[in-house]
């Protein structure tokens, strides 16, 4: 069944509101596979997107190298092995325009875009008890009357834009990443400035180097990082891939990270020094993530063991920056341990500093004062002149995708307010006090940030489907996590992730890079694999705790 819009007075308050059984907000990964399971269960339901295309992360992050790190035979969509079939990639790791391509394929395959109201954003979602719905509006003024939201916003999904006083004073063209536009934006021969070394910002700079006329990268916080290895695809291999769908399928739901590889090396402590290197170089060959998320999980715990895995990539990081002190010094972790933190692929991002028309400015011994018209202002007073800056600087990950629309559930509570207090939710699927809420890629479960997104998303949409479909099969109409139950996760969640060492650095994995922001990991770290079985519990024994009327 598809949408219909009427306008209808509602219980809810909402004269001349479009009424419908469930909102999806957003068409990306996640928006796109959840219209598509409420259709199957024959709701009438609609999704809505800020942009004008689906895509969600491949619609707006279409910056200058911007690419899968995960392998593409494991990032597709599991619920139909033709689709996969036909969806034959070029590479292992695909850029954005592919991939943006991909999803297109996806929504026109099954015929999405009817029930997608583009060029959309929601503002508001407020709660009415007396009715148990929702009245949902967007920032255009239109109103729809709907008794589930599903909010299918992307944990990185709210750009941190005015980062710096003084922006709107730059003469030149300043562009973040996470909005980068359509049109072609011309570096040749310019003066640029990039902001930031993360994982987005060592994409691009990787890419522009060959371009630029001179390059000021800004640098604060230095990443581990893995050189990525990206062979071409061929009809053979992709065939190859999809004879083993069943397999892979199953396989990266049981995983640490939703991968296809998870850690099968053996304890470290069995392992004798030479035993230990030949992992860490096997897997380091292999070019993906996997010297990450498949080497020793006692990294993640045990700090003599973070030592020697992060010693290991620093011998690597050196060699390819010539021992350079300076350049070392700058671009070499030494404050926290390889892992703690995102951990990016590259491909020729360190041999960029080694370039004469480069210059890195140390952000940590003076730090960004303000944009000025020439370009940027240092705290003592220094201005790097640009004709472009490129701001690589983040989001207000997890969180910033829901605060930033006006949440009000029962009592009219604020989500905005309560998540500035303590961020909380029951699975990352739900939050007490918001009922018929539904979310995906949210904070406390793996897709916050420690899992391959296209598997954790898809378990998402799946259970929250399954707990709709049940509760309707029961004749419910109300679906809300109890407050006992949502404490129980979060202790569980804290309890998990005090054991590790994540918890003791300072990065967005923390909420760290946001002012103000409540300190908590924003991902479940207890493993995809572990999480999936706890939520197929709950849903196999009726959904206890997730209280149903």
């Amino acid at each position: 069944m598809t949408t219909s819009t009427h306008a209808a007075a509602s219980a809810n308050g909402s004269s001349h509101a479009t009424r419908l059984d469930a909102v999806v907000i957003g068409a990306g990964v996640a928006g796109l596979y959840q219209l598509h399971r409420l259709r199957e269960l024959g709701l009438e339901v609609r999704a809505y997107e800020t942009g004008s295309g689906v895509g969600g992360t491949w619609y707006w992050n279409r910056y200058p190298g911007a690419r899968f790190d995960s392998q593409v035979e494991v990032y597709r969509y599991w619920f139909s092995e033709d689709l996969y079939r036909d969806s034959k990639p070029s590479e292992r790791f695909p850029g954005q325009p592919e991939n943006e391509v991909w999803l297109n394929h996806v929504a026109d395959r099954l015929d999405l875009k009817k029930d997608i109201r583009f060029d959309t954003r929601i503002a508001s979602a407020h709660y009415n008890e007396d009715s148990g719905r929702w009245l949902v509006t967007t920032e255009a003024g239109e109103r729809i009357d709907t008794q589930h939201v599903i909010a299918c916003v992307g944990m990185l999904s709210a750009p941190l834009t005015e980062r710096f006083k003084g922006q709107a004073s730059f003469k030149g063209q300043i562009h973040h990443t996470g909005l980068w536009p359509k049109e072609p934006v011309d570096l040749k021969g310019k003066r640029v400035a990039v902001v930031g070394i993360g994982a987005t910002g060592i994409q691009v700079i990787q890419t522009i180097a060959p371009e630029v006329g001179a390059m000021k990268i800004f640098v604060r916080t230095p990443q581990y990082v893995i050189p990525m290895k990206n062979p071409k695809y061929s009809q053979a291999d992709w065939d190859g891939f999809s004879a083993r769908f069943h397999e892979l399928k199953k396989r990266v739901r049981e995983t640490f990270a939703g991968f296809d590889y998870d850690f099968d090396s053996g304890p470290w402590a069995e392992k004798t020094d030479a035993e230990r290197t030949a992992v860490l170089q096997k897997l380091w060959d292999d070019g993906s993530l996997a010297l990450w998320l498949a080497s020793f999980p006692e990294m993640f715990f045990d700090e003599a063991v973070s030592h020697e895995v992060s010693e290991f990539v620093r011998i690597k990081m050196r060699e390819r920056l010539r021992h350079d002190p300076r350049l070392c010094d700058l671009l070499i972790p030494t404050d926290y341990g390889f892992g703690t933190h995102r951990v990016p692929l590259e491909n020729g991002f360190l041999e960029v500093f080694l370039q004469d028309n480069v210059e890195a400015i140390n952000c940590r011994e003076t730090a960004i004062e303000c944009i000025v018209p020439e370009g940027i202002m240092m705290a003592d007073g220094t201005v790097h002149e640009a004709d472009v800056i490129i701001l690589a600087v983040g989001f207000d990950a997890g969180t910033g995708g829901l605060t930033r629309m006006d949440i009000r559930g029962r009592d009219g509570r604020s989500l905005k307010q309560e998540w500035s207090q303590e961020i909380r939710t029951a699975m990352g699927m739900q939050i007490h006090g918001y009922p018929n809420l539904f979310s995906t890629a949210s904070p406390l479960a793996p897709t916050a940030a420690l899992c391959n997104m296209t598997t954790c998303l898809q378990q998402q949409v799946d259970w929250v489907t399954d707990c709709i479909a049940y509760a309707r099969k029961n004749g419910k109409q109300v679906i809300e996590p109890t407050k006992e139950f949502e404490d129980a996760w979060v202790q569980h969640h804290e309890e998990t992730a005090a054991a590790t060492l994540v918890v003791k650095t300072n990065s967005w994995y923390m909420g760290s890079n946001v002012e103000g922001k409540p300190r908590r990991l924003l991902s479940y770290i207890g493993g995809v694999g572990n999480f999936h079985k706890r939520c197929d519990e709950v849903a196999a024994n009726g959904y206890p705790g997730f209280a149903m009327r």
